[in-house]
């Protein structure tokens, strides 16, 4: 697959997962979150391995990213773990380091460029998305398997990247930096403020600018053809910039904004893992709206 894309490896279509998923090098998973509307919250996270139990690509192991793969000492939903405990859980479901790593999710693909991201940040390059996930697999007609599936155990070394992932000192001091670009993945209507206020403040980080995520993929779910994601960033500005810094609610949909400038061939970028979950409820912090 290359449709222009710089890195075009780390994004495989269903014709390439289907001719491979007998290689014992290629380890699959479906990597689904659900969030679940709730009042109170804002949203209820849900594993979506009950999806994955009614039905998966054939062979396919599940990473529960809520349950097995955030850290477990903060507040905040969906966080980093330290390098011990991804290489425990990734290893346990039987990715080593010479494993070809594939993910999927069942809607959005922001859950798998989540998982994505955060392999290559403990130093995995050799992972790569699914293109249009479940949705186009099912879709086409492909196998779907019910029941749980797993690999071997193998041993994971984690090597990180600090750089990959940036915090709330990282982001102040960015605002003012020239040679950084702030770039808030949610939609315009969050952006500006005008939607409902689900992370503590209504608004964006000051000087960000938008590039909303779900503008990234087509109707099923497809990247855009590299083009297509060049001027949606160019048009914001960020193509400009020596360092992107992407964001978003809770450090997800960023990810997928940070998979697409990769794609492109933009290097220095960093995801804020807090995002403005972490941001938006410290009112020290500086936002705007309008």
């Amino acid at each position: 697959m290359s449709r222009g894309y710089a890195h075009p490896e780390y994004l495989v279509d269903t014709d390439w997962l289907a001719a491979h998923l007998e290689d014992p090098a290629v380890r699959v998973f479906d990597c689904t979150t659900i969030l679940e509307p709730d009042p109170a919250t804002v949203y209820h996270v849900v594993s979506g391995r009950a999806g994955y139990d009614a039905g998966h690509i054939p062979g396919a192991g599940f990473l529960d990213l809520q349950g097995e793969l955030s850290d477990r000492s903060t507040r905040l939903r969906f966080m980093m773990p330290p390098p011990a405990q991804f290489a425990d859980v990734v290893g346990g479901r039987g990715v080593g380091n010479d494993s070809r790593v594939i993910l999927y999710s069942t809607a959005s693909p922001m859950w798998a460029t989540r998982l994505w991201w955060m392999f290559r940040a403990f130093g995995h390059d050799a992972v790569a998305v699914l293109d249009g996930g479940f949705g186009k697999w099912q879709a086409e007609g492909r196998p779907v398997s019910p029941g749980p599936s797993r690999y071997p155990p193998a041993r994971f070394g984690a090597w990180p990247r600090p750089q990959m992932f940036t915090d709330k000192a990282g982001v102040l001091a960015a605002i003012d930096d020239a040679n950084t670009c702030l770039v808030n993945n949610l939609s315009a209507s969050a952006h500006a403020g005008t939607a409902a206020a689900h992370y503590g403040r209504p608004g964006r980080i000051k000087h960000s600018v938008n590039v909303p995520y779900a503008g990234l993929t087509d109707e099923q779910g497809c990247l855009l053809p590299a083009e297509a994601l060049r001027r949606r960033f160019a048009e914001a500005g960020a193509l400009d910039a020596a360092k992107v810094v992407t964001y978003c609610g809770g450090g997800i949909s960023a990810t997928l904004g940070a998979f697409a400038l990769t794609l492109i061939g933009k290097e220095d970028i960093a995801v804020y893992d807090g995002s403005l979950s972490d941001w938006a409820s410290d009112p020290a912090m500086p936002m705007e709206t309008g």
